[in-house]
């Protein structure tokens, strides 16, 4: 191909926009690329190729159709689960106790992510790429961050409150006061969002076309990753394993009526709310364990990064987003205060539609 005179040359590299430059570099794998504030599809090909075989857009594959359809069932249980949790606490007096408070607060916290992340990341799994923008991107990752961090320091600080009003019942109206325990749920709030502000500093939240979503980059800092890990997930879950370990023995002391003079009286319901509250915590662990261990295997070693298959970190992902729609569910099923209050809801909710 023939050139023209340097001068044109020089003019024409002056006029190319910085903003552009990410189109004229190679996409040998695949990954998006912001261009303008919109993360293109990880399935497009560069600047000028259009017409080109392989710029043909594929058929909607299978994996995702999968990934849409637990996306879709997540969404859509989390927002009428969580929803019924909300009112059934504010309008059964059996159920507006000052420990479930702590519930409330979880069933915010899940709800956060169904109603603005997780639809921006069902659109990029149509789309095949992110096409809400930089903004979007962030704020979606920072609310995912919010609400997952937010659920586990809940459910700490739900572990904490039964062994306390158990192991501990002498000392828990005075611990567990109203205005105390609306300061502790103000605390789990404000340590929530001191623990994902770092985030935005260290530049984690990216879009990952793996798992179709603005969330945190776990290659940003190996030492961060790990940081991350511990404080967020491990450390959480060891204060739960302790307390509820500490209540199981008590238990099983009760029932084996060991120093049946000293031991405390365990009722029943008290029993099958711990129980349910167990549950909650054992869902929680089992799903998000996968994507935490991962993230910590590779920090440890990032030469494990090539050895984990694609398809397993994206399973982890989303094993662990369709925990958010879990704890309704399960309040429903080994609780019959909220069972009851649930069907009382839906009931009104006909009648009134009828």
């Amino acid at each position: 191909m023939l050139h023209g005179p340097k001068r044109h040359d020089h003019d024409s590299m002056r006029l190319v926009d910085p903003r552009h430059l990410p189109q004229l570099m190679s996409l040998e794998d695949q990954e998006p690329t912001l261009l303008e504030g919109t993360l293109a599809p990880r399935n497009s090909s560069a600047a000028g190729e259009e017409g080109a075989p392989g710029q043909q857009h594929q058929s909607f594959p299978w994996a995702a159709t999968v990934l849409a359809g637990v996306l879709i069932t997540t969404i859509v249980v989390d927002v009428i689960g969580n929803l019924l949790v909300i009112v059934s606490v504010f309008r059964n007096r059996k159920l507006r106790k000052t420990g479930n408070a702590f519930v409330v607060s979880l069933a915010f916290a899940d709800l956060v992510v169904a109603i603005y992340p997780y639809p921006l990341v069902l659109s990029a799994i149509f789309h095949d790429g992110w096409i809400a923008g930089y903004i979007h991107c962030q704020i979606s990752g920072f609310l995912m961050g919010l609400s997952v961090i937010g659920s586990i320091f809940n459910i700490t600080g739900i572990a904490i409150n039964r062994y306390c009003y158990i192991c501990h019942s002498l000392k828990y109206d005075k611990l567990f006061s109203t205005s105390n325990t609306m300061c502790y749920v103000v605390l789990v709030w404000a340590l929530t969002i001191l623990a994902i502000v770092p985030n935005w500093f260290v530049e984690s939240l990216q879009y990952d076309p793996r798992v179709y979503s603005c969330t945190f980059a776990q290659s940003v800092s190996s030492l961060y990753t790990i940081v991350v890990v511990v404080v967020h997930f491990i450390l959480p879950i060891a204060i739960v394993t302790y307390c509820y370990l500490r209540i199981w023995i008590l238990v099983i002391q009760v029932r084996r009526r060991v120093k049946p003079d000293s031991r405390p009286k365990i009722k029943p319901h008290d029993l099958r709310n711990f129980l349910t509250m167990f549950v909650v915590f054992v869902l929680f662990a089992v799903c998000w364990a996968p994507l935490n261990l991962i993230g910590l295997a590779v920090a440890l070693d990032s030469r494990l990064s090539r050895a984990i298959p694609e398809w397993l970190f994206t399973a982890s992902y989303f094993m662990a987003y369709f925990n958010s729609c879990l704890n309704a569910v399960i309040y429903g099923v080994l609780n019959h205060n909220f069972r009851k209050e649930y069907k009382r809801i839906v009931l009104i909710i006909f009648k009134f539609h009828c």
